[in-house]
This record gives C-alpha cells, structure tokens and sequence, in this order.
C-alpha cells in the first residue's frame, strides 16, 4: 500500500515549530505498524483549511491532482480538522479521492474512509469542525470589536509605541509601567520621534516615500516584522527587516497615530497617545494620493506595459525589481538600492533592458503545450455541476 501524509499549519509562524514535524513522526510510524510505503509528505505552510476553495490551498490541490495520477493508494492526515474545516470543501476533495480509489485515513480520530461506518464518521466530523471553526470566529471577532470600543489595538503593536506589560520566561504577562498608560501602550522613546518626524518630512512635501526608508535604515530602525515570510532564498524567517517604501507608505497611511483605531472599515476614538495631530495626518494623506499617480507624468506616452512587472526579482537579494521607462523610449527592470532589499544588494541599483527577459520568458511560454486530455484533467478536478458547466 503506498501511503502519502498531508500536515497542514494554519500560521506561517507554527511552520518551525513541533506541529508539523510531530505531524509528520505520526505519519511515518503509522506506516511503518501497517507496512504501508511512505511515498511523499504534502507539507501545507501556513494556509487556513477554512478556505472555501481548493484553489486557495495549493499543496493541497496538488495532492488531489497527483491522487488523479495513481501515485499512492492512501492519504494519512494528523487530524480530520488537518485535512478541512470546510465540509463543501471536504466532500469535495474526497469525492475526489474516491473516483481514483484512494483512501483517506486519521491517526487520531481512527478513521478509515474505506468502509461505511468511516464515511458517516467523516461526515460528521467534519461538520463539527467546520461549526467549531465558525463559533471560534465570532468569539474572536466579539473580543476585537470590544477592544476597538475601548480604545485598544487590534493587532500588532505598530511602530513607535510599546506594550505596558513585558513577557516573562515562561510566557507570562507582567506589568512594566504603573500604572498602566491608556490603551495599555506608550510611545518608544527612539522610534516614537521618529515616527512624528517622518509625518512632518513628508508633508512638507520635499521628500520621498523611497527617501524617507533610506533615512529610517540609516538611522539604524527595523521593522516590527513578527510572521514567517520568504526571504530572498525562499526559505520563511521572521524578524525586523529593513524598511521598503511599502512599509514607510504603511506607517503614513495607519490612523492610529492619530490617535484613531480601526475596525472593520470603521474609526474608533483610542486611549492611546498620539503621535501626530490631525492637521498632520490628514495633509499627508492629500500629499499620498497627490503622489499615487506621479509616475504617469514622467513620460509624454504613459500607457505603457511591462511583460513581468510585479513578478521579475533580483537575482541577488530577491526582491522585486521596478519598471522604469527613460525619456529615450528604452524601458529597463531595476533593482532599487537602499530601500528595497533585505540587506545591501550586490546589484547595486542595476537595471537591465525589459526585451531581454521578455523574450526569454516568451520563448518558456511558446513551448509550452497542453496534454490531449488537459480537458478531461481539468473537470475531473472540479465536482460541482454548475462549476463544470462554468467552465464549460
């Protein structure tokens, strides 16, 4: 029998931690008191099984593609609730997995999908998971919306400010200040001033979204970066970074700093002090969508097109590389020193012309052929009548 694992973490954050490599131990001990062959483990890095689509969980999906392909007879999962908590979903893939005949197998609940009794278990587990995931939302949503009332934060603590209370070693809450300021924050004696200052260059209107992230990264500032994201080698770390034009246009465009708490598109009064007054915040937010558009006026033709904007990186730091068309009508992909990059970037603020990716990229492209069956593929993947006449 051969057997894949599929191990699924809802929060890129969890992705090093015990769940997944204690997922995995399961599987491969499973396998080995069945005799079955551990062929693969699908590996799901912080993706939610509340999706209501397959198409939003990639692993996922290529598991019930290579399931069409009869590469294993058995899927093992940790838990029901690993697998979805959508039961659409969930019937969905499984029907899936029956038309090839493979089977679907718990470790926890001890389910094996291959007999009656595991298909009315399955069921009913995965109506309880998906209710447990919904009643789990309104009670969260509940408690933000109470602290949005109260004047508290919402989320991450932003740039600037600093929690009231410290964690201890054994991940306890102590209070560092007393009493304890409103809204249980204070402003960060270094990054505070920094963020006021920020505000004020740029209403003046003398400077740059690119130039103010230079500024922060030379005065030694970091980013509050606390999730799991891809560095410039794919792999997920988490700690500050330097500051992108992104981060600073974020930091221009939060409310808070106002003295205003968001939530759910709604501004609330907050008990925290603020940073910048009104005035301020409001003639940055005209200079912000003044700018938006500045780009478009730097050429007498603006409508251009750029093959692989937002998608071509630097092959040095992996980052994104801007489009940028000169006054000679000759268009370039540039890395953005300074500003951009996780650290100095060996480009150097190099460019290179558009065509010559352009056209490497056309040629993978125009190779590219589907398989006579790619229709017959592609609708056995999607069981919804009215999603296959959709496609139709």
């Amino acid at each position: 029998m051969r057997a894949v694992g599929y191990i699924r973490v809802s929060d890129p954050s969890q992705v090093e931690g015990h769940s997944l490599d204690a997922q995995e131990r399961l599987f491969h001990e499973l396998c080995k008191n069945r005799g079955w062959e551990a062929v693969r483990v699908y590996r799901e890095d912080g993706r939610s099984a509340r999706a209501e689509s397959i198409a939003k969980r990639p692993t996922f999906r290529q598991l019930l593609e290579d399931a069409g392909k009869y590469q294993f007879d058995v899927v093992v999962v940790h838990m029901l609730d690993r697998w979805c908590r959508n039961i659409r979903v969930s019937l969905e893939a499984i029907r899936i997995l029956d038309q090839h005949r493979v089977g679907l197998v718990s470790i926890t609940e001890n389910l094996d999908w291959s007999t009656p009794e595991g298909r009315l278990t399955a069921h009913m587990l995965g109506i309880l998971a998906e209710f447990y995931s919904d009643s789990l939302g309104k009670h969260v949503s509940k408690g933000l919306e109470q602290r949005a009332v109260e004047g508290k934060h919402t989320g991450g603590i932003p740039f600037g400010y600093q929690s009231c209370r410290d964690e201890g070693k054994k991940g306890e809450k102590g209070r560092q200040c007393d009493p304890e300021h409103p809204g249980g924050i204070h402003m960060d004696l270094r990054e505070g001033p920094a963020v006021t200052e920020l505000f004020r260059r740029y209403s003046s209107g003398a400077t740059t979204l690119s130039q103010l992230a230079v500024w922060l990264n030379g005065e030694g500032f970091r980013t509050r970066n606390t999730k799991r994201l891809p560095d410039q080698d794919g792999h997920l770390t988490a700690g500050p970074r330097l500051f992108t034009t992104a981060s600073v246009r974020g930091i221009l465009h939060n409310p808070f700093y106002a003295g205003k708490v968001q939530y759910k598109g709604k501004l609330l009064p907050g008990a925290h002090q603020t940073l910048v007054n009104q005035e301020v915040f409001d003639l940055v937010q005209a200079t912000l969508r003044k700018n938006s558009g500045r780009s478009e006026t730097l050429h007498s033709r603006p409508e251009r097109e750029y093959l692989l904007k937002g998608i071509i990186r630097c092959a040095y730091c992996g980052m994104p590389m801007w489009a940028q068309t000169y006054n000679s009508g000759k268009r370039y992909y540039r890395e953005h020193t300074g500003s951009r990059s996780h650290a100095v970037c060996e480009a150097e603020g190099a460019s290179m012309p558009c065509h010559v990716p352009d056209d490497q990229i056309g040629r993978v492209i125009e190779a590219i052929e589907l398989g006579p069956k790619w229709l017959e593929e592609v609708l056995s993947i999607i069981s919804l009548k009215d999603e296959v006449q959709r496609v139709k």
